[in-house]
């Protein structure tokens, strides 16, 4: 999930993880669950007062069962949305089923592929975050896939109406999947209407981070659009991007936004609403300057 969050140590009982060299913040640990080696990452899960189950990767905080909507809602419902009738969905990543759960919400959504390259990811979420994906691993719709998401975009003659990134940080086996040639491989991968959205960085940690993603991003599709969530998981102020050839979810009001959900029947939303929707797109004065193109 997180982007480039430098790794965290740990010490009996807390949790924590550093954004930079300089900054970062901690989570108590009331009771550690799992703590493993698995063949691609270090697997953690934890009881916590704050944030109840939570996951860790390579000492990296991925999600948990109580502010997981902040991060799987926006991430998913901003492109989807403003997409006119989305039928078929891929999400790279996201073993735990949070986007998947998400983009199952919508009435003409037909499949969700959903490709995994760690299995003992999915494993952790069956067993632990029924909160998080509430029950999209047994839903029809769902086609789920362990293996390498580069090597599957590159393969499949499938074309998708959203596609979702949903990655561990840039490093190790996801590293490819942050370049421009990994999002041009996506944009093929698209319809005309389609898009694609992923979480970029935090402007306040990681500005550098976010101006060479944004620059891949814009070298594979015509319209990139940034937007700011909170997550509080990730240490607050995060930044978030649809990508697309046609479509530009900016341009819906908050209107627009609660009537679609209203007409889709989109339930269970504890953070995302046409104001939200809206609100994302206002990016503050320094954000702007960070996210210009130059």
């Amino acid at each position: 999930m997180p982007e480039d969050k430098a790794v965290g140590d740990v010490q009996p009982g807390l949790l924590t993880e550093y954004l930079t060299a300089e900054t970062g913040f901690f989570v108590r640990s009331a009771r550690e669950f799992e703590r493993f080696q698995s063949p691609f990452q270090a697997v953690e899960v934890h009881d916590t007062v704050p944030f109840g189950t939570l996951f860790r990767l390579d000492g990296h905080f991925m999600t948990s069962e109580k502010d997981e909507f902040f991060y799987h809602e926006n991430l998913v419902h901003t492109a989807a949305i403003a997409h006119p009738a989305p039928e078929k969905a891929l999400v790279i990543g996201g073993g735990d089923g949070g986007s998947a759960e998400e983009l199952l919400k919508y009435p003409t959504i037909k499949s969700v592929t959903l490709v995994e390259i760690d299995l003992a990811v999915i494993d952790i979420a069956r067993k632990y975050f029924g909160a998080v994906h509430r029950g999209a691993f047994s839903d029809s719709r769902l086609a789920l896939k362990v293996e390498d998401g580069l090597a599957f975009v590159r393969s499949t003659t499938e074309t998708f109406d959203l596609i979702v990134l949903d990655l561990t940080d840039p490093g190790g086996p996801s590293e490819p999947l942050y370049t421009a040639d990994f999002y041009r491989a996506c944009a093929a991968r698209l319809n005309p209407t389609g898009a694609l959205t992923l979480h970029i960085a935090s402007p306040v940690a990681h500005p550098d981070r976010i101006r060479a993603g944004l620059a891949n991003l814009r070298a594979a599709f015509a319209i990139v659009t940034p937007y700011l969530v909170c997550v509080p998981l990730y240490g607050g102020l995060w930044m978030m991007a649809s990508a697309s050839a046609t479509l530009n979810p900016a341009y819906l009001t908050p209107l627009d936004v609660d009537r679609r959900i209203a007409q889709r029947k989109i339930g269970n939303l504890q953070y995302y609403n046409g104001g939200v929707h809206r609100a994302g797109f206002a990016l503050p004065n320094f954000v702007r300057e960070l996210v210009a193109v130059v």
